[in-house]
């Protein structure tokens, strides 16, 4: 999906495609817009849950874990996850990219934090997620982050930005019973 939106753009693999889009003069920033839209429409559409989703989710719930939701994402997308494998399940707030500045800046995270009145901040919130965008975000805003390991992004087991690595989205239960422990490089 991300390589089809800088085809899209025209941009390489080093530019930022938020950052390029907001970069962009009217109308081609409308117009990059759509474009992209388009794409994570189509991409949400071949969507599939996460393995251990379900099972997280429920166990959170279950203990009163609020969860919030911070995301490149536009709403769409997100209103798609939300409502096809977790309907009725509880996210606020929900930060996507209109929240302004998005992720790798920990602007949304330190929101979600302020929100629900945290007075650490963000420093007992754990954020989970699959990219350098999430780790960056989560370690700057100060929480511990929960990398979700994937053959894509592998070389961010080790990052000093990732506290942990899963693989499955309900090997965080287990950890969270048996006591949240971070990487002592933090």
């Amino acid at each position: 999906m991300f390589a089809q939106m800088r085809q899209a753009l025209k941009i390489p693999k080093t530019t930022d495609i938020l950052n390029h889009m907001h970069s962009l003069p009217q109308p081609a920033q409308d117009e990059a817009q759509i474009a992209i839209r388009a794409i994570e429409r189509a991409a949400m559409l071949q969507q599939e849950a996460q393995p251990g989703l379900d099972e997280l989710i429920t166990y959170l719930e279950g203990r009163g874990v609020r969860m919030g939701l911070c995301t490149r994402n536009f709403d769409a997308p997100v209103t798609h996850l939300l409502q096809t494998f977790l309907p009725g399940k509880t996210f606020f707030p929900i930060i996507t990219r209109e929240f302004r500045p998005p992720k790798p800046d920990p602007a949304g995270i330190l929101h979600i934090a302020q929100d629900w009145k945290l007075e650490d901040g963000a420093d007992s919130l754990i954020m989970v997620g699959d990219s350098m965008d999430d780790m960056v975000a989560g370690f700057k805003a100060g929480a511990a982050t929960v990398l979700l390991s994937s053959k894509d992004n592998e070389g961010l087991e080790e990052h000093e930005y990732t506290s942990v690595a899963i693989r499955r989205l309900d090997e965080l239960m287990g950890m969270l019973e048996g006591g949240f422990e971070e990487k002592e490089a933090r």
